[in-house]
């Protein structure tokens, strides 16, 4: 295809993934990753430009989910918090709940995207992909079961599923969302929170690996990053205005829905 019929097609996936990763906080990376691939580029110049784009997109989707009050976001430092007071001026914990898991999330991204750009031209990927597609498989499988339950929170899953989402982002470009999104859940999180904090983590996430990228030298190519990163840009709005007037449970579900729908998807991807 010419240049303007590929900007326009870039744009136009763009602007479908991102509208359905900020709607339900996963499917950016992980459809968009293999279109690409598809449309014959090279997975060295692929997730570089997924990861810009995200970076981009996840802090805007954060902001506004918060404007819409789909979250509650407060960075300020909580002078209450035994932290605080314990080490006073050198320590910090965000106010809200919700900006201190997104902030957990965040320090779990360093350690997982760093890993993950190092190896990524290295390791064999299947296996990988397998347990990955398995496990988010598995956790939509559960959020649909609980979804009338309350499940008590937990930093440890949290942590856990931070490091190893961050490191299958860094490595593929893909497969961040439905793991710290469902996580959330099966956490006791609130759903629209856990879209809305997962959009500001992997922005992140998405940073540190970018970071990454670019000192061990590798090259980004503007001609596919751009197209994306507007049609990304385009559909935030309209994606927080959709989460904000969905009703709690029917959200679940949906999220819940995606989420197996996704899983398969990357079982589907590792066979064929």
């Amino acid at each position: 295809m010419d240049s303007v019929t590929a900007i326009i097609v870039l744009f136009m996936i763009a602007f479908a993934s991102e509208f359905v990763d900020s709607s339900l906080g996963m499917g950016y990376g992980t459809t968009l990753t293999p279109l690409l691939l598809i449309m014959g580029y090279s997975p060295l110049v692929v997730v570089p430009a997924i990861l810009t784009s995200e970076l981009i997109t996840g802090g805007l989707a954060a902001f506004l989910h918060h404007r819409e009050g789909n979250v509650v976001f407060d960075f300020r430092n909580d002078p209450n918090h035994r932290l605080i007071k314990q080490f006073r001026l050198l320590g910090y914990m965000p106010r809200s709940n919700s900006s201190k898991i997104a902030l957990v999330l965040a320090l779990c991204s360093l350690v997982g995207a760093v890993i993950a750009v190092f190896v990524a031209v290295n390791i064999p990927r299947t296996y990988l992909q397998v347990f990955i597609g398995l496990m988010v498989f598995s956790m939509g499988i559960l959020i649909l079961l609980k979804r009338n339950s309350k499940p008590f929170f937990s930093w440890k899953k949290i942590v856990g599923l931070g490091v190893l989402a961050a490191f299958n982002k860094g490595l593929s470009g893909g497969g961040y969302g439905p793991l710290v999104t469902s996580g959330q859940i099966l956490s006791g999180v609130n759903t629209k929170s856990s879209v809305a904090i997962t959009s500001l983590a992997e922005s992140f996430t998405c940073f540190v690996g970018v970071c990454t990228f670019l000192l061990v030298g590798a090259k980004f190519d503007w001609n596919i990053t751009l197209p994306l990163l507007a049609g990304a840009v385009a559909s935030v709005p309209l994606s927080t205005k959709v989460v904000k007037k969905m009703k709690v449970k029917r959200f679940t579900v949906i999220v819940g829905t995606a989420t197996v729908v996704l899983g398969l998807f990357t079982l589907y991807k590792v066979i064929y």
